[in-house]
């Protein structure tokens, strides 16, 4: 297990048919070594399992990784619990450059993400 530097950038939809490097998340997580974010591992250290959301022409948002029962979310700073964005199954999920992961965001749309970068 090591923790992992993450990024995620917006996958091809509707409103961006390339996608978007300007739209995503950025967090840390630990990992195992087939990709898979190790729910033991982070009891040890979700204090250091940071996120930021990226949006263009948008203030950044900070939080935490989270997890609650069988699913992960992103929660951010000073937002009630309900203001959280769950992670799509992502306890079955890898998190490997080039693959993607979807992220139910504020307003209520999921959105899927490329994983562009794991360090």
């Amino acid at each position: 297990m090591a923790l992992r530097d993450i990024r995620l950038e917006l996958a091809r939809d509707h409103d961006f048919p390339d996608g978007s490097v300007e739209r995503g998340y950025e967090f840390t997580a630990p990992l195992t070594d087939d990709g898979h974010l190790d729910h033991d591992e982070w009891r040890d250290v979700k204090d250091r399992c940071e996120v930021r959301r990226f949006w263009h022409n948008e203030a950044d948002e900070h939080g935490r990784l989270i997890h609650r029962g069988r699913g992960w979310a992103f929660h951010y700073d000073d937002a009630p619990v309900d203001d959280d964005e769950p992670l799509f199954k992502l306890d079955r999920h890898t998190l490997v450059e080039g693959e993607y992961v979807s992220i139910t965001e504020h307003d209520g749309v999921q959105r899927t993400f490329r994983v562009v970068r794991v360090r």
